[in-house]
């Protein structure tokens, strides 16, 4: 069996869930700038802000990789063309890229960088892979279709310097690896180009020609059905098969997601290779601790893809297109000053509160708010309003606890 050690790649949607990235666990962060990435409605990242990430990642040894990964029309060329020059001295430690005319730009304007080829591209046999590799990529992202088998046999007939780049947890589309046209059909925003409006994800009816206005609902229950609507992709369970396929980089899915998504995946997902890598039983035996913790973040219920063959009716949801949630995002520990911690709140919690300290290293503590104070030194009972910055005093026990920089703080949903 393979067992060489696998990259664990990470989203960011800003430099805040950046650092979350890196500190909770990732071996290379991919993101994407102010323009050519598909995922226009995501922050992302301004030239400065990248730049820091790039200096905070790299500050502790981790990879930086940067998606250009639209299709391209011929408006779009000129621009790319002068972006590929700003992101020349970036730093930057890869570009991920669908379309071949960016392709061909990036080898022209930073043949230093490595070119990684976007999942966009529909990458599903070996053939494609060696195609890429003569043209000087280093890397190719699997489409999701794929079976672990054929990314097995794609992995015996690829150079051995050729990394394989898999999805293994978040979202899945219902086009071919991203290919939709239902976004631009319905709303004229374009899914190739950034702008998806996620039309999989609503519900749908049948209406008769000659009965407009007439709704008939294609029934899977008695409340209708997303017919489009896929479960999450989830491979924790899955960690010895993934790593014998040989696969290089375990990529999860979400440049949109808050902080606390990204710090719990990257967190459960960082144990379970690391403790399958140290001991088989050991991955085993914290099996149980691994399911909890990746339910503790927003998810549509989970599938595992085309790994083990075609999916069935059971990879969809019928009956609702919503997430279950089982914890609130509060916000990110920041600097101390006079015994408390300043964070940029992200929902309301009060004083009197049982929130939890969530930390790297997989340790979750209840701890009582005790004061809330603004940047002004001013009391609150509670933090209602979003991107306030605060000071809080937390407490467990009959004590005061300090929390680290970068932990994450949260409240169980009942």
């Amino acid at each position: 069996m393979n067992r060489k050690r696998p990259e664990l790649l990470i989203p960011a949607s800003s430099l805040e869930v950046l650092k979350t990235a890196v500190i909770f666990g990732a071996d290379a962060v991919y993101i994407g700038g102010e323009a050519f990435g598909l995922r226009a409605k995501a922050k992302n990242f301004s030239k400065e802000d990248m730049r820091a990430g790039i200096i905070f990642a790299h500050e502790h040894g981790v990879r930086v990789y940067v998606t250009v990964n639209i299709l391209a029309h011929n408006g779009d060329l000129d621009g790319v063309r002068e972006y590929l020059y700003e992101l020349k001295d970036m730093g930057i430690d890869a570009l991920i890229i669908a379309d071949p005319a960016i392709f061909d730009l990036a080898k022209e304007i930073c043949p230093e960088i490595e070119r990684h080829i976007s999942t966009q591209a529909n990458n599903t046999n070996y053939g494609t892979y060696q195609f890429w590799w003569r043209l000087g990529a280093k890397r190719v992202v699997s489409a999701r279709e794929l079976s672990l088998q054929e990314i097995k046999e794609i992995r015996e007939r690829i150079p051995r310097d050729m990394e394989i780049e898999s999805f293994i947890h978040g979202a899945m589309c219902i086009s071919y690896s991203g290919r939709c046209l239902l976004s631009n059909y319905f709303t004229g925003r374009d899914a190739n180009q950034g702008a998806c409006t996620h039309p999989c994800r609503w519900k749908y009816s049948i209406v008769e020609e000659t009965r407009p206005g007439e709704y008939l609902p294609v029934y899977e229950n008695e409340r209708g059905t997303f017919i489009f609507n896929s479960k999450d992709l989830c491979m924790i369970e899955h960690i010895p098969e993934l790593i014998d396929a040989g696969i290089d980089s375990f990529k999860i899915e979400g440049r949109m997601k808050t902080a606390l998504y990204v710090a719990t995946v990257a967190r459960t997902y960082r144990k379970a290779i690391d403790d399958y890598l140290e001991s088989p039983k050991k991955y085993q035996e914290n099996m149980p601790w691994y399911l909890e913790q990746i339910s503790n973040c927003t998810y549509r219920q989970f599938t595992t893809g085309f790994y083990f063959g075609k999916p069935d009716e059971t990879s969809q949801i019928y009956d609702n297109n919503t997430y279950v949630k089982e914890y609130t995002y509060l916000g990110i520990v920041g600097d101390e000053r006079d015994g408390m911690y300043r964070i940029e709140q992200r929902n309301k919690f009060s004083v009197g509160e049982m929130i939890e300290i969530m930390k790297p290293d997989g340790r979750n503590i209840e701890v009582r708010v005790l004061r809330i104070v603004d940047e002004e030194g001013n009391e609150q009972e509670s933090a209602p309003h979003p991107k306030q910055v605060l000071y809080v005093e937390l407490g467990c026990g009959d004590g005061i606890l300090r929390p680290a920089r970068f932990d994450i703080l949260r409240r169980a949903e009942e």
